[in-house]
C-alpha cells in the first residue's frame, strides 16, 4: 500500500527496485486522506522502474487517476453510511466510464483494530466488532449475492492489531470471491496467520515504512506459503 502523501522520490525509487527484487505482484495507491495530490506522478514513478500493475485504492470520488491500471470501486458495505456505500460511486461513475481502467468492484470491510483510524472518522462509520467473525462473514456474504467481486478486509491504517485469522476464516468459508486483508500486518507471523487463515492478498504498508527489511521477510512468507499450496 502507497500512501502519496509519504511517497519521498529517493526512497521510492529504493522501494521499488526492492519491490520488483521481491516480486511484489500489486501497488495498491491511495488512501482515506490524500492531502498532497501526486497520484500521476506516483504511478509514473511506478511505470518507470516496474512493471508491477498499479491500483487505486480510493477514498473519494476525487482519487481517480486514469494512468493506473485498475481501481478498487470500493463499497463500505460495514458502515451504514450511504455516501460510502453508493453516493460516491455515482459521481465517480460517469468518469471512471471513460477512463480505461478495470472496475475491481469490491466489498471494503472495516475492522475495529482498537483504535480510531482515518479511515473510520473520514467515513463517519463504525467498524465490524474485533471478536465478532460471524457478523463479517454474513456482511461479506451479502456483498458477494449484490454482485461484488472482491472482499478487503481491513483493521486500517496503523491499526494495533490485525484482522484476526478468526474472522477471515470465517468469511473465507462464508464467500467464494478472493480476500485481501490489511491493516496491522508488520510482522511475519501476521503475515503467515492471515495466509493461513484464507487471504488471498495481503497488503502491508506502515510495517514496510517503519522497517523496510520487512519486505524480503514477507515476501519470503508469501513465497513459502504459495510453494506449500502448490505441491498440495
Amino acid at each position: 500500500m502507497l500512501d502519496p502523501d509519504k511517497v519521498e522520490q529517493d526512497a521510492f525509487k529504493d522501494l521499488l527496485f526492492q519491490s520488483v527484487e521481491n516480486r511484489v505482484d500489486y501497488f495498491f495507491v491511495g488512501g482515506s486522506l490524500i492531502t498532497n495530490y501526486v497520484l500521476r506522478e506516483v504511478i509514473a514513478l511506478i511505470r518507470e522502474y516496474t512493471n508491477i500493475p498499479a491500483i487505486l485504492f480510493p477514498g473519494n470520488s476525487l482519487h481517480v487517476e486514469p494512468s493506473a491500471d485498475a481501481i478498487l470501486f470500493l463499497s463500505l458495505i460495514s458502515g451504514r453510511n450511504p455516501e460510502f456505500l453508493i453516493g460516491q460511486h455515482v459521481v465517480a461513475a460517469p468518469i471512471l466510464k471513460q477512463s480505461g481502467l478495470e472496475i475491481l468492484p469490491t466489498g471494503y470491510m472495516l475492522v475495529d483494530s482498537g483504535a480510531q483510524t482515518t479511515v473510520s472518522y473520514i467515513s463517519n462509520t463504525m467498524p465490524l466488532p474485533y471478536d465478532k467473525p460471524g457478523v463479517a462473514a454474513c456482511t461479506a456474504m451479502a456483498g458477494e449475492m449484490l454482485g461484488l467481486k472482491l472482499m478487503y478486509m481491513d483493521a486500517g491504517s496503523g491499526a494495533r492489531r490485525p484482522v484476526s485469522p478468526e474472522m477471515i476464516a470465517a468469511v473465507r468459508k462464508a464467500v467464494d470471491t478472493p480476500i485481501i486483508v490489511g491493516g496491522g500486518i508488520n510482522t511475519v507471523e501476521k503475515a503467515h496467520q492471515a495466509l493461513q487463515a484464507g487471504a488471498d492478498v495481503i497488503v502491508v504498508g506502515n510495517g514496510i515504512e517503519a522497517r523496510p527489511s520487512l519486505l524480503p521477510d514477507i515476501a519470503e512468507v508469501v513465497r513459502q506459503f504459495n510453494d506449500a499450496v502448490v505441491k498440495v
